[in-house]
């Protein structure tokens, strides 16, 4: 077994007995840290402190995590242009919060006769929250609905400000001779 002391410097391949009983001496314990290593690697620390370390970093690493919410919101084959909007704009706000959205696009009665209304529909959204987030896979069907998913863009890649490239004047025409 591979030791090594309590300040990082390698004391050489020893019996684990006798890593044991040095680290005794000292007043330490002897930990084992890769097992899978050949030879196996054992340090020579304070236990205690080192599972008050491990438990620290695992917390640290549990605050840095973001919690994602799926949230869902269903449209119709025949969903008007208000309605729409109304629900695209609720749609934006989850994504800017950093939450996934579900869309449903329900077909009822003869509706699944033309699943391509449904598509288009689907389309319509996706279109309308392409600034904010990024279908993670095409419109599936499930029973009477067709759903995909929708994550939002990283943070740093946000494209804010949909309106700065509606400000552009859009070339003129010329008309030919």
């Amino acid at each position: 077994m591979l030791v090594i002391d309590e300040t990082g410097n390698k004391i050489g391949i020893m019996m684990t007995r006798d890593a044991v009983a040095m680290a005794r001496e000292r007043g330490l314990d002897l930990v084992e840290v890769a097992s899978s290593a050949d030879p196996p690697v054992a340090r020579i620390l304070d236990f205690g402190k080192y599972q008050y370390t491990q438990q620290k970093r695992q917390r640290d690493a549990k605050k840095k995590q973001v919690a994602q919410q799926v949230k869902e919101i269903k449209f119709r084959t025949k969903t008007e242009d208000h309605d729409l909007q109304t629900k695209l704009k609720k749609a934006k706000e989850f994504l800017d919060e950093g939450d996934r959205v579900k869309i449903h696009v329900v077909y009822r009665g003869r509706e699944m006769a033309h699943p391509e209304l449904g598509r288009k529909m689907l389309e319509k959204v996706i279109a309308g929250l392409a600034d904010w987030g990024a279908p993670l896979e095409d419109g599936a069907m499930m029973g009477r609905a067709l759903i995909t998913v929708i994550a939002p863009h990283p943070k740093g890649n946000m494209k804010k400000k949909p309106e700065a490239a509606k400000a552009e004047p859009a070339p003129e025409k010329k008309e030919g001779t």
